[in-house]
């Protein structure tokens, strides 16, 4: 297996992101022993595709790197460096715009989420990044990628790129790019924002208090959940019961998602109970599981060389690993470097 996964660096992790992707990035690398490679990436390429602050698009991109070590991500064991450090990502971009298609682009539900209506004003990146999503993937020959329900288009798309080049452009049975499976972890949690059951737990919500954030200090955590939107009426004992009550399915959800258990132990356990003992019991389980990571996050914050050096170091591997793939690309396209 070789897997590839890629998060931007634009703000703080949260809850959403460590339960939802983070937790399971952490359980693919510790399962994957001798068996395959595991590739993570802070896809800061794709952050300029939206307006930015420079100087914050730096600092974020170390924050993510140590927040990620801070969540179990070891760069002993998988490569962890972020785009800017590898041209090859929008090389092999360039070259495979060649190949991906207007109509498919225009399709992909998220350009048209985030351009809105005024989808002249924006940038060329925005329209692309899904190109450059397939690059991600594409170069280091991925045989699985993690998605979320909100990724399976891109990946769908990154698949669609790779069977046209490689039926327009690859010799015999000797194909340049594997196609990529989505990896659907089992236990991927999709958590909501503490202000709306229906809305996705985001970091570009205003609100502080919509999420918790993997930097949050106890008394942070325990107010945040303590305001935490829910509705009046006890918890029930069974899951069927929580129809339409989408705060507190959201709360009970993140309870069964950190103590490892299922939702229906959960209101087995809290049944019949109010909010006023449910809330207080969900913020110690946050405090206690984020204490080490918050911990390991600012030693790691007190030392730039050695966030450096880790990008530094799986910058190189990943240089080395997309090497033969882009090397093959110029090939099969006819262009000449030498």
């Amino acid at each position: 297996m070789q897997v590839v996964s890629g998060i931007q660096p634009t703000g703080n992790l949260h809850l959403g992101n460590y339960l939802g992707a983070i937790r399971n990035w952490v359980k693919m690398q510790d399962e994957m022993g001798d068996s395959g490679q595991c590739l993570f990436f802070l896809a800061d390429l794709h952050a300029i595709s939206q307006p930015h602050v420079p100087a914050e698009l730096k600092q974020s991109t170390l924050e993510m790197t140590a927040a990620l070590v801070a969540c179990g991500i070891d760069p002993a064991r998988s490569i962890l460096f972020n785009q800017a450090q590898v041209p090859a990502h929008a090389e092999l971009q360039w070259l495979l715009s060649g190949t991906a298609r207007m109509g498919w682009l225009n399709r992909m539900t998220q350009w048209k989420d985030k351009a809105g209506k005024n989808r002249e004003g924006q940038s060329i990146a925005l329209f692309t990044y899904p190109v450059l999503q397939a690059a991600d993937v594409l170069l280091y020959q991925a045989t699985h990628v993690p998605v979320g329900e909100d990724q399976k288009q891109h990946l769908e798309l990154a698949r669609d790129i790779a069977e046209k080049f490689n039926r327009d452009f690859a010799s015999g049975d000797a194909p340049v790019f594997t196609l990529p499976e989505p990896y659907i972890p089992p236990e991927a949690a999709r958590i909501m924002s503490l202000r709306d059951g229906t809305a996705k737990m985001s970091k570009s919500d205003p609100s502080e208090a919509s999420r918790i954030n993997l930097t949050d200090d106890a008394e942070t955590i325990m107010k945040k959940v303590k305001k935490a939107k829910t509705d009046p009426e006890p918890l029930p004992s069974e899951l069927d019961g929580l129809n339409d009550r989408p705060e507190a399915l959201n709360l009970i959800g993140i309870f069964a998602a950190l103590a490892g258990v299922s939702k229906e132990q959960v209101l087995i356990d809290f049944g019949g109970q109010g909010f006023g003992s449910f809330k207080p019991a969900l913020g110690d389980l946050l405090v206690e599981s984020f204490a080490p990571i918050t911990a390991r996050f600012r030693d790691l914050m007190q030392d730039r060389e050695a966030l450096d050096a880790i990008l530094a170091k799986g910058a190189a591997k990943a240089r080395e690993r997309g090497t033969p793939t882009l090397d093959a690309t110029y090939k099969a396209l006819g262009l000449v470097r030498d």
